[in-house]
């Protein structure tokens, strides 16, 4: 038994205004159904595809069976979701002609990467075969593929706020991280002179299956970086602007930031 005044601070309950949930110990849960059904339905209905083939659209979302959660313990987050997903998508053809067809996600969940998600594209019943079809199975997927990102990207950004409570001091487990991280820090400080940190120049090359335009997308809209990393991230694509990704863990500056990626 802990003497009066040296007991564990998970069991006291601190002078803070919930008086819950001392030191984010506790389980502690969030709903995120309503919200990611009204999340998932906005980046649906805003996914449209153009080709040589013609146009095409998401005109509904028939099916959001589901539901989807965040669970905080010990002050980490933890997320879970899980959706059975079907998609009306409205063709036009550059004769004029319209189509109708169905898109199919049977198993959106945490356990999946976006990249790995089953995405089933097909036509209506009694529709003829058209190429519209081939457009969504490439353009349209990839943008529904967009989407999901962009779901997960801003379920762990925006919805997880107010997750982490502070302390009575005002202070969330993760800013006493950063407090000690930069006391840890300024402890081995080297002094005016300095030391010397033996480095070592690393040269990547990556093969990315995809157009010009879509990596550009991917690479400088903040939705789709944190997306691409599943990390929150901020991003200012342009000559000068600055770029944070992984939570902060990297970070730089675009030198030069080129759209033109037609023949020279």
């Amino acid at each position: 038994m802990a003497k009066w005044g040296q007991g564990d601070p998970r069991w006291i309950v601190e002078q803070r205004a919930d008086a819950t949930n001392v030191n984010n110990w506790h389980w502690t849960e969030r709903d995120a159904t309503a919200w990611s059904t009204d999340k998932l339905k906005e980046l649906f209905l805003a996914v449209s595809v153009q080709g040589e083939q013609g146009t095409c659209e998401v005109t509904e979302v028939s099916k959001l069976d589901g539901e989807a959660s965040i669970n905080n313990r010990k002050g980490k987050l933890i997320f879970f979701y899980e959706w059975d997903i079907k998609l009306d998508w409205t063709g036009l053809s550059t004769s004029g002609v319209k189509y109708k067809g169905h898109v199919e996600i049977p198993n959106l969940s945490d356990e999946n990467d976006p990249s790995e998600v089953e995405i089933r594209v097909s036509l209506a019943k009694d529709e003829p075969d058209t190429s519209l079809k081939e457009l969504m199975r490439k353009s349209g997927v990839q943008r529904i593929r967009e989407a999901v990102g962009q779901y997960i990207a801003t379920l762990k950004s925006e919805f997880t706020q107010g997750m982490i409570l502070p302390t009575k001091n005002g202070v969330s487990h993760t800013a006493v991280a950063d407090v000690k991280q930069k006391a840890a820090n300024a402890s081995v400080s080297p002094g005016r002179h300095g030391v010397k940190i033996p480095t070592c120049k690393v040269s990547m090359k990556e093969t990315f299956l995809t157009s010009p335009e879509e990596l550009y997308r991917v690479l400088t809209q903040q939705e789709l970086v944190q997306g691409f990393t599943h990390a929150p991230a901020t991003v200012t694509a342009e000559k000068g602007g600055k770029f944070q990704l992984l939570g902060g863990n990297v970070s730089g500056e675009f030198i030069e930031v080129v759209s033109d990626w037609g023949p020279p």
